[in-house]
């Protein structure tokens, strides 16, 4: 059996007033701790919206074809890429990636499984933990 094992930070924060697409994509992004302080040039962020496109167009793209298109080294785009597959929201095949799901809400709903799961084995866990130390 394989264990798929995956890191998401959830970041409660303010969701911005404008309507503006940008905005709610990095928002949404920033919520799942897809990016970090370093990554100043929001290069992570100019890939994930390369994949949001590439899904809306149904097609996979090489790391050479990411970073043709974010204009970054290959090296920077396969950095990231690793971190949105450690993340569980990026897929490879056949040395092409694509985001794990159709749609944003699909990658929503798996992560709030994932995170329901993970709480109930955790629940377990320490009921059985307080039952050994008699609390």
């Amino acid at each position: 059996m394989l264990i798929r094992e995956s890191k998401i930070t959830i970041i409660t924060s303010r969701k911005p007033k404008k309507n503006e697409l940008n905005e709610e994509i990095n928002w949404f992004c920033d919520s799942l701790g897809l990016f970090g302080n370093r990554d100043k040039d929001k290069s992570c962020y100019r890939l994930f919206v390369t994949l949001l496109k590439a899904l809306k167009s149904g097609q996979d793209l090489s790391s050479d074809e990411i970073a043709e298109k974010v204009q970054l080294s290959r090296g920077t785009v396969i950095h990231h890429l690793h971190k949105l597959i450690g993340s569980g929201i990026v897929v490879s095949h056949a040395q092409k990636y694509s985001l794990r799901y159709e749609n944003l809400s699909d990658l929503i709903t798996e992560i709030e499984r994932d995170l329901l799961k993970t709480m109930d084995k955790l629940k377990k866990s320490a009921e059985e933990i307080d039952k050994r130390l008699n609390l």
